[in-house]
């Protein structure tokens, strides 16, 4: 570790025992947001921890027949509120995805007969699943618990960053089981699993890995798990079926205490006889490098068995966390928005083990020196506001997150930042070449240590990938063609704005001639933009403007997740001349209006499975990010006060402390981000400039404990439902009336107080 990093982090210490650290956990609710499209996961983790130990209540088929089954969308996270069953606890989840992958080494544990499936919901005597109630289940920060009904066993479960630990409290009997199923995976295929190897070492600690192909092509995971009693006897199923070939493997009882153990379809179990109440522990180890790592990570992180101790470790760990940002607000207001924070703080993941080891994409092993390694980057999602957020409240940490993607690139073989990436793997999911803007917004802002020419160049080639996605074309024409790509217009708008980062950098380090190149590119949105419709619409090969096109729809009108009327207004690193085009700050404000009292029916998105119409306001879609920034652009046309409205409308309407109580994916955090900047009172419109739009705040007061050891305060006088619309902001004791915030009035501390009324400010 650095001397800076060091110090930073003293610093930070110091900073957070001054702010007298409070029990935040306790308005954390980890069940926000597993009911209906949330995609969150209820189980125990702890911050950017490498684990996510969390149950899952289905696992149905990715596809029937060799056709995408739609059911599968809804188990992302693995669990879904609705359900009344549970079929096992497995170790890693994505935070609110709207694809998936993971779910890696299920474990169930069982009393009775032994049940190697699943089974059914509807009768889970077929299989080893078990009913639950919500009534006794209990979700908090890092600690998870639920009762299984069928078979009487009390689960709880609690984490370190990269070991889960399982409590099993059985009933009184000599057929208990430990089920471990290596075939369970979320977003399942027959072909998903490639490889899975298990050895039992003896009879309390076993080892393995297991690889697939899924989301992530080529993904390992090793692991080590050690029971705290040993297992009387073991076994094995594999239904892997019509091999052409078995070798003279026969020669061995492979199924029963055989301690060598390979296939595709592997499902264990452990027997033991169990008294009344007793409680059997599992530590278990992931590495993304080896089963020596492992277990090297389970001795390290867990070195015994005592399960109060880890829990209350983790709670402390997510205390620290938390208290970065304190405030006073109502009860409700307080759950939303330290879940919110929880959200935001579960990913990235951390990559690597506890000797720094991690496996790069070029699939060698490499060592992280001076930093820490993540991955899971959803760069289209968090792009946005997460890593503007990490910026000011996590900047040691987002630091080491750039320099995880640039390592991303120098191990790429293709030579590109990463645009959707996990586990040592780019799954090319979602537009935009956005961590360039991620990098943009970080070295604007200083936060950025290593060399910043590297991080440039790397930004360049990335954006002259000519064969990606139709990126040659855009260079070329300033477009790309509807005809040649299905969501041209949203790619080229976001290249657009991507480059305009591409300048900021430039612009950071002197370079005028990249500047003025990618200056150029950021207005490449012009060519989408149809002045006599004033809307966004997909151009064809030839110049002229497709024809058939509804600005309504989201299918088949060239745009992701989002129709005309939304992505009409992503021209953030412009809005001035967007405003222009689109006929003057009168126009666009009625504009403006409109998207958000307009009626959108029910046919434009009850086939799109990322929202739910909870998550749509008029027209604005809240529950995609597209839209993100929309409320905040009235600031740009002198009517701030529709901004503070919509944005106060928006947090009331899209977050609620409920299971349902998020309209959309959460997107691995940028969501939760986004409320967490709203309810503050201010948001990074323009990512990779210094500065962010001011909103309407929620809370009555906040303290930004920042890792300088500065405090920024935020005041709200007269703070109330109705009182929505700011009448003064005094910044430091002194009237300010502008309605951006710059970067360095937050860092430098100090404080911002707000003066509400319930009537516009005009």
């Amino acid at each position: 570790m650095t001397n800076k990093v060091f110090f930073t982090l003293f610093i930070a210490g110091i900073n957070l025992i001054y702010a007298q650290q409070q029990d935040l956990t306790k308005y954390v609710n980890p069940i926000i947001g597993t009911e209906k499209m949330g995609h969150t996961f209820p189980g125990a983790t702890v911050p950017f921890g490498s684990v996510q130990l969390s149950p899952e209540t289905d696992n149905v088929p990715y596809s029937i027949n060799h056709k995408y089954n739609p059911k599968t969308y809804d188990y992302c996270s693995g669990y879904r509120y609705e359900d009344k069953t549970i079929i096992g606890f497995s170790h890693t989840h994505f935070n609110g995805v709207g694809h998936s992958d993971l779910g890696d080494f299920l474990i169930m544990p069982t009393v009775g007969q032994l049940q190697l499936n699943p089974g059914t919901i509807e009768d889970t005597k077929t299989g080893y699943r078990s009913h639950f109630s919500h009534e006794n289940e209990q979700a908090e920060a890092g600690y998870y618990k639920v009762k299984l009904d069928d078979y009487n066993i009390l689960a709880e479960m609690t984490a370190t960053t990269r070991v889960g630990f399982h409590q099993y409290t059985f009933p009184k009997s000599t057929n208990s089981h430990i089920i471990f199923d290596l075939n369970s995976t979320i977003y399942n295929y027959d072909d998903k699993n490639t490889w899975t190897y298990v050895k039992v070492i003896n009879d309390t600690l076993v080892t393995g890995y297991r690889q697939t192909r899924g989301w992530a092509r080529n993904r390992t995971v090793y692991f080590a798990m050690t029971f705290s009693k040993p297992f009387k006897n073991y076994g094995q199923k594999n239904e892997e079926q019509n091999l052409d070939y078995k070798g003279f493997w026969r020669k061995w009882n492979e199924n029963e205490n055989f301690p060598l153990i390979e296939g595709k379809k592997i499902k264990m179990y452990f027997d033991f006889d169990t008294n009344q109440n007793e409680k059997i522990k599992i530590k278990f180890a992931i590495s993304p490098v080896s089963q020596k790592n492992a277990l090297q990570n389970l001795q390290t992180e867990i070195p015994n068995w005592n399960f109060e101790e880890v829990r209350k470790q983790a709670k402390e760990n997510w205390n620290k966390e938390l208290n970065r940002i304190q405030i006073n607000a109502s009860e409700n207001d307080k759950v939303n928005f330290y879940t919110a924070m929880y959200h935001t703080f579960i990913n990235p993941t951390t990559y690597m083990d506890v000797n720094g080891e991690y496996k790069g994409l070029d699939q060698e092993v490499h060592q992280a020196n001076g930093f820490v390694n993540y991955t899971t980057f959803s760069l289209w999602d968090t792009y946005r506001a997460l890593h503007p957020f990490f910026n000011l409240i996590q900047p040691s940490r987002n630091n080491d997150i750039v320099k995880s993607m640039l390592k991303h690139y120098d191990q790429n073989p293709i030579k590109m930042l990463p645009i959707w990436s996990h586990y040592a793997n780019e799954n090319w999911c979602m537009s935009g070449y956005h961590s360039v803007s991620v990098l943009a917004d970080a070295i604007v802002k200083g936060i950025y240590t290593g060399d910043v020419n590297q991080a440039l160049d790397a930004c360049i080639v990335t954006s002259n990938k000519r064969d990606y996605e139709g990126i040659g074309e855009y260079i070329d024409k300033g477009y790309i063609a509807a005809e040649n790509n299905s969501t041209s217009v949203s790619n080229t708008l976001e290249y657009a704005f991507d480059d305009w980062s591409i300048a900021q950098i430039a612009k950071k380090l002197n370079k005028m001639d990249v500047y003025d190149e990618y200056i150029k590119r950021s207005e490449n949105w012009k060519n989408n933009y149809d002045t006599s419709i004033g809307f966004m619409r997909p151009k064809l090969a030839n110049g002229t403007f497709k024809k058939d096109f509804d600005v309504l729809d989201t299918h088949g009108q060239g745009f992701i997740e989002g129709n005309s009327w939304n992505y009409s207004f992503f021209v953030p690193q412009n809005p001035n001349e967007l405003i222009k085009v689109m006929g003057g700050k009168k126009k666009f404000a009625s504009k403006l209006d409109e998207l958000f009292n307009m009626h959108l029916p029910n046919q434009y998105f009850e086939n799109t499975e990322d929202i739910t119409k909870e998550g749509i306001i008029g027209g604005y879609v809240h529950g995609n990010e597209p839209a993100h920034h929309v409320a905040y652009l009235y600031n740009w046309v002198n009517q701030p006060w529709k901004t503070q409205e919509k944005i106060r409308m928006i947090l009331e309407m899209q977050y609620k402390p409920t299971p349902d109580g998020l309209g959309g994916n959460d997107d691995t955090g940028q969501m939760s981000a986004w409320y967490i900047f709203s309810a503050l009172g201010f948001y990074p419109v323009q990512q990779g400039s210094d500065s962010y739009a001011i909103g309407s705040p929620l809370v009555d007061k906040a303290v930004m404990n920042l890792e300088n050891g500065k405090q920024f305060i935020i005041e709200v006088e007269n703070q109330s439902k109705k009182n929505v619309y700011i009448q003064k902001i005094e910044l430091n004791g002194k009237k300010y009336d502008f309605y951006n915030l710059k970067h360095q009035d937050i860092t430098n501390g100090g404080k911002i107080k707000f003066f509400m009324g319930s009537k516009p400010n005009r």
